[in-house]
């Protein structure tokens, strides 16, 4: 598939998907949602990536939001089928992607674009960042798993705070209230990312896949279950094998 809207970079391990709709802040239309999807079925599939960087061209934008002339004379059912298909396609995609993927937030991430930052595993914002859901300035609610993942990581409190009134946050907010990991410098975000991109793919890729499926399911009853079902699938695996020897014979392992 030819990508109009995305760029592929890759370097060893570590792949680097950006947003590039420059013209529109990297705003979230059909056609980007679904290049995005292929593209990450593609580096899921792939064998020498092992983690995913995304991010969005320029330093003013992350993902500004949906394209709102898109959806503007929706109905009800394509209302209901857009964000049931853009949940499918792409955020829960993300969520339980078998490779981690690290979103490098630079500027703003509103609405559509939040909500994509936290469907990643992980968060880094540039200080220039804002982020926030705006969906109830146009009468409307976020409808990519917004209302879903926000409580999940503040908590409810803050995420009716956020999500009732429409406002922004700093990138130091939201480090504050548990939505990004870390927060630097524009010029340093990509390094930054990048540095973590490869403390973990040094790692195991099973052991990381498995506890992937595990962390997703720890607000569920699920979860005890799944950890202890994935830690004992694990010994009979070669990465445990190989882990637990280098350990033994004092040597970094060779995943």
């Amino acid at each position: 598939m030819n990508f109009e809207n995305i760029i592929i970079q890759k370097n060893g391990y570590i792949a680097q998907l950006t947003i590039h709709r420059p013209e529109a802040l990297n705003a979230l239309n059909g056609k980007t949602i679904a290049e995005l999807s292929e593209a990450l079925s593609q580096l899921e599939n792939d064998t020498e990536c092992r983690v995913i960087i995304l991010t969005g061209s320029g330093e003013k934008s992350f993902v500004a939001g949906a394209d709102i002339k898109e959806f503007a004379d929706y109905g009800f059912d394509e209302a209901k089928a857009l964000a049931e298909k853009g949940q499918n396609t792409l955020f829960n995609k993300i969520e339980n992607l078998k490779k981690p993927v690290i979103a490098a937030v630079n500027g703003f991430a509103l609405g559509g674009g939040l909500e994509l930052a936290m469907a990643c595993h992980i968060r880094y914002a540039s200080d220039n960042a804002k982020l926030g859901l705006p969906e109830v300035t146009l009468g409307l609610i976020p409808g990519y798993g917004g209302t879903q993942r926000l409580p999940q990581l503040v908590g409810k409190g803050l995420a009716n705070e956020m999500i009732f009134s429409a406002k922004m946050i700093s990138a130091d907010k939201a480090k504050e209230i548990g939505l990004v990991n870390e927060v630097f410098p524009p010029s340093e975000l990509l390094i930054k990312a990048e540095e973590l991109a490869h403390s973990i793919a040094k790692n195991s890729p099973m052991a990381i896949e498995k506890a992937i499926e595990a962390v997703n399911l720890s607000a569920t009853e699920r979860g005890f279950e799944k950890e202890i079902q994935s830690f004992g699938e694990l010994f009979e695996m070669d990465d445990k094998k190989e882990g637990v020897t280098a350990f033994l014979e004092k040597r970094k392992p060779n995943f």
